[in-house]
């Protein structure tokens, strides 16, 4: 006890102490026989049946996706059918100046541009608005009727889509007998270069807003109905509940569509505009992909068109990465 610095404990009190000696640097360190597996190791043992499932997909990409970005190169070598898959010679950037050096560039570029951002501007918060109109529908029948009537359009073939449209704005077609019924001249809206991008525009719409909703309805079902229960005590009308929780509820599904949306910016409706266009509505209705297929498929001039098709991926990868990078600074910040 007087070694310890303590009172002997007086009458029969014991007093037990533990006294833990410290670890030796002479004693070896015990190591694991059998160490632990990894965290990926372990779940891809316990659900290796689901991982199993992603292997079509996986290959769907790399085969039709990942690996024809190996004959990007011929945009950079001169290739003649026929001959080598990668080229006879290198020629640098020649394709591209010859494209920039078009003197259809600034017009095609300029629809793609256009095209692109009506289609952006326009089919893009129609869906929300559909959606929001939908959630505050009360009748079953008739809201499952609304959702099946705009969903049809989507399965449609392009083909017969456009075969609709041409039909009804033909000079006999539906839209014209309207017209005549009204007093007015019947107009030729599939010749004329100033209708173009309004029966584009237009048939996106028919075609594509009621598919584009059900991300957001499905988003709308997460929002938890006790805050619009508080916003009622509180006195919120629905106006007031619609932009203070509905929206601020579905903001991540409406930045990340948006942000997809810009990454296809210049990649417009390619079969549509095909099929919808003719040579005297090129000056509102030539986009790149088209000029691509006609110039440089049809005449067999697979490098310029791979230089084309490189400028036009260029393009909507950066427009996709400047969105995505001004999301990330936004919730940085």
């Amino acid at each position: 006890y007087a070694d310890l610095g303590i009172d002997r404990p007086c009458g029969g009190d014991q007093v037990t102490l533990a006294i833990r000696r410290p670890p030796s640097d002479l004693e070896p360190t015990r190591t694991r026989t059998n160490p632990k597996p990894s965290s990926w190791r372990r779940a891809l043992r316990r659900d290796w049946q689901l991982y199993t499932l992603a292997i079509v997909p996986l290959a769907f990409f790399l085969v039709f996706r990942y690996l024809p970005m190996f004959g990007n190169v011929i945009a950079f070598r001169k290739y003649v059918p026929g001959g080598s898959i990668f080229g006879q010679s290198w020629s640098g950037l020649r394709y591209f100046r010859l494209f920039v050096s078009d003197p259809n560039f600034w017009q095609v570029f300029g629809n793609t541009l256009i095209l692109g951002a009506l289609t952006l501007v326009v089919c893009f918060p129609l869906p929300i608005v559909l959606a929001l109109l939908l959630n505050e529908l009360r009748t079953r029948w008739f809201k499952r009727f609304v959702q099946t009537v705009s969903y049809l359009p989507h399965f449609m073939s392009i083909v017969i889509v456009v075969g609709i449209v041409m039909q009804l704005t033909s000079v006999e077609g539906t839209v014209n007998q309207v017209v005549k019924a009204f007093g007015g001249d019947p107009v030729s809206f599939v010749q004329e270069p100033g209708w173009f991008r309004t029966l584009y525009v237009s048939s996106e719409v028919w075609q594509t807003v009621g598919w584009g909703t059900i991300l957001y309805l499905a988003a709308l079902t997460t929002i938890d109905q006790q805050l619009y229960e508080a916003a009622r005590i509180d006195g919120a009308g629905r106006w007031r509940q619609t932009w203070h929780i509905t929206l601020p509820g579905i903001r991540l599904t409406m930045v990340t569509l948006l942000i997809l949306n810009i990454g296809t910016f210049m990649a417009v409706g390619f079969e549509k505009i095909l099929l919808l266009y003719n040579p005297l509505t090129y000056p509102t209705a030539d986009v790149i992909p088209t000029y691509l297929y006609r110039v440089g498929i049809v005449s067999n001039n697979f490098s310029y068109a791979a230089a084309i098709g490189l400028f036009e991926s260029v393009i909507g990868l950066s427009n996709s990465g400047q969105a995505l990078g001004c999301r990330s600074a936004r919730y940085a910040l």
